[in-house]
């Protein structure tokens, strides 16, 4: 009845203020939308202050436990190096001799792989302090490969490098960046070391590009690859398959690469290999 009345300027009316209830209804439910978007940001950074004191504190205390470890074991391994001089000038038998030295020996290289797993933990929580620099990191690929391809010759691995045609520039710490991928790289090796019977040869390939969106610098290797479930497990601290491994190299590698602000992505499939992306922003200006 009310409706038959309006005429068509009535529904016209209607018509508006439906509508404009409608586009109220939508903004304000945008507006909410916006609202808890920015919420969960704000509650999401206050998460990592909150972390980064507590990671400040934690390294702060580990490290200078670390420190007090590190001076006795340099003093152990010391004393192993005189007892094995004193040992090889003896009087001993011969085969009295070298079982003692054999054992010296041992203690020595558990002294250094103590040292080593030491170092490497103070790398992962201790302070990363970048010095940055602009420049071309073909150059810094170029230095990683020439440092490390004589060990990939021991090892029977093959290197190659890909490297872009055009200069690449960004703002790093070189010395940092390249330690991340030398432990990138080390990984990639000894996840070679073991290859199948009539299997081809082992290689690992550095390969640099950049695009709009910014530089990716592969560590890919042609090794067994990782298992979907032990993906997301590789950048734990201490998380290892390798015997008499730290667990910490990826770990240090993303968190150097993550103050580069930049990422790691791991693409792998079993028995075809893996490849580690190392994802950096380009170099501003």
């Amino acid at each position: 009845m009310v409706f038959a009345t309006l005429g068509e300027a009535g529904f016209g009316i209607v018509s508006v203020l439906v509508a404009g209830g409608v586009g109220a209804a939508v903004a304000a439910l945008s507006a909410r939308s916006t609202i808890r978007r920015r919420e969960a940001r704000t509650r999401q950074a206050e998460r990592r202050a909150a972390d980064a004191v507590r990671l400040a504190e934690l390294g702060s205390m580990t490290s200078g436990l670390a420190h007090e470890i590190k001076n006795p074991l340099s003093t152990i391994a010391l004393h192993a190096q005189l007892l094995r001089e004193d040992v090889l000038d003896s009087a001993m038998k011969d085969d009295e001799r070298e079982r003692v030295s054999r054992r010296v020996d041992s203690l020595a290289q558990e002294c250094t792989r103590l040292k080593d797993i030491l170092e490497d933990f103070l790398r992962f929580a201790g302070r990363v302090k970048l010095d940055p620099h602009q420049l071309d990191l073909r150059d810094v690929v170029l230095d990683l490969a020439d440092f490390f391809e004589p060990q990939c010759g021991q090892a029977g691995v093959l290197l190659r490098k890909d490297l872009a045609p055009a200069p690449v520039m960004a703002r790093v710490d070189p010395g940092l960046l390249k330690q991340a991928l030398l432990n990138l790289a080390l990984n990639a090796v000894q996840a070679m070391k073991d290859p199948s019977p009539g299997s081809a040869p082992s290689e690992l390939i550095l390969r640099l590009e950049s695009g709009p969106d910014g530089i990716i610098i592969h560590v890919i290797d042609t090794g067994p690859g990782i298992a979907p479930e032990r993906r997301a497990e590789v950048f734990q601290p201490y998380v290892t398959s390798k015997p008499g491994g730290s667990g910490l190299g990826l770990a240090v590698a993303r968190r150097i690469v993550e103050e580069h602000g930049g990422r790691i992505e791991l693409h792998s499939e079993p028995g075809r290999g893996s490849d580690f992306a190392v994802h950096l922003p380009l170099a501003a200006g």
